[in-house]
């Protein structure tokens, strides 16, 4: 790089990383009430953003390092609409609606700056959990992808329905096999976006995340059959081309991918050896008319908001009573601070309470 790229890049990176670490933990804490405050926490970094990608814009670039420059472009691009999304908000017809929206633009910005990460330093180290980026060895493994690993997509384009994305850590040995991470996205929701709810931590973990989406707008909640055979066909996909821990299948999701993971991981059938709902639905009838020999003993991470607006979270306690009393080991989570939206803060502790030593 000349000196001029490199200054350029330099003065971009910080930005770009500060912003979106910003709007993630906006996200975190979505909530009607505190949206005008939260939105204050970006304080100027988006200005800050915008500033520096102008300079990197005017920086004369080899044809060499285009690829390069573009990934970075399109990831700050993504990153400002979020920014600038959530800014006006306020003055939309509903303003939490219109947030989440925007915010679902910092998916797009991880997704375009993610190939990125095999040229800096510093942007691989921010797709892995705080207390492992100072980790050399790790960060060597996965500088040195194996063939056929990374973020790849499968019929899954966000304009359409039915397919999935997958990530495979880069370090992954191929002769021993994976635990897998199903991830379900919410109502009106898409798997390629929700992936990235995931990579950070399955690529600190050695875990395969499957995102897919669902075949209608939202998951088949009445006909569980429908989506429930369509994730069998993606894990068979998966099968062929990975080795996959049978013993450590989660199936998690958010909303009303939490409460398919309910519907569909009580089935008899289901492949999974553990289950991670999130801010979902229930009904005591799903456990009356699941297989009692299924329930006992499954493992369950269930987490719900004491803020929920959606799901008040009396319907989490009634999840976690009526699943204890069936015989599953149930571990409850309840977050005072949690309204409707993912608590990315949680991956972590869900991932030792799958990863756990039996």
């Amino acid at each position: 790089m000349s000196d001029d790229i490199q200054d350029a890049v330099v003065a971009l990176v910080p930005p770009l990383l500060g912003t979106l670490d910003a709007l993630e933990d906006i996200g975190r804490f979505l909530h009607p009430p505190h949206l005008l405050d939260l939105i204050g926490r970006l304080g100027d970094q988006d200005r800050q953003l915008h500033q520096a990608l102008g300079a990197f814009n005017a920086v004369a670039w080899p044809e060499a390092m285009a690829a390069f420059r573009d990934q970075l472009v399109l990831a700050c691009t993504h990153t400002l609409r979020a920014a600038d999304g959530l800014r006006a908000a306020p003055q939309e017809a509903n303003p939490l609606f219109a947030a989440s929206r925007a915010l679902r633009q910092c998916a797009r910005a991880a997704e375009a700056l993610y190939p990125v990460s095999a040229m800096l330093p510093v942007v691989s180290r921010y797709f892995l959990d705080e207390d492992r980026r100072g980790d050399a060895a790790l960060q060597a493994r996965l500088g040195a992808p194996r063939p056929g690993t990374g973020v790849m997509h499968a019929g899954n384009e966000t304009g359409t329905r039915g397919g999935f994305s997958v990530y495979v850590p880069e370090d992954l040995d191929p002769t021993v096999p994976a635990p897998v991470i199903v991830a379900l996205h919410g109502g009106s929701g898409h798997g390629r976006l929700f992936l990235w709810n995931w990579v950070r931590e399955a690529r600190t973990r050695g875990c395969i995340v499957v995102a897919p989406t669902a075949r209608g707008e939202t998951w088949s909640l009445m006909e569980p059959e429908v989506d429930s055979e369509n994730i069998r066909l993606i894990l068979d996909e998966v099968r062929r081309h990975f080795a996959v821990d049978a013993q450590r299948m989660l199936l998690t999701g958010m909303s009303d991918g939490g409460t398919f993971t309910l519907l569909s991981g009580l089935d008899a059938e289901s492949p999974f050896t553990h289950l991670a709902p999130i801010a979902a639905s229930f009904h005591p009838m799903l456990v009356v008319v699941s297989e009692p020999a299924r329930i006992k003993d499954l493992p369950i991470y269930l987490v719900h908001g004491a803020l929920d607006w959606m799901f008040p979270v009396s319907v989490g306690r009634t999840a976690h009573q009526a699943l204890t009393a069936a015989g599953a080991q149930v571990t409850y989570r309840e977050i005072a601070d949690l309204s409707h939206s993912y608590p990315r803060t949680e991956n972590p502790s869900i991932l030792r309470w799958f990863l756990a030593p039996d």
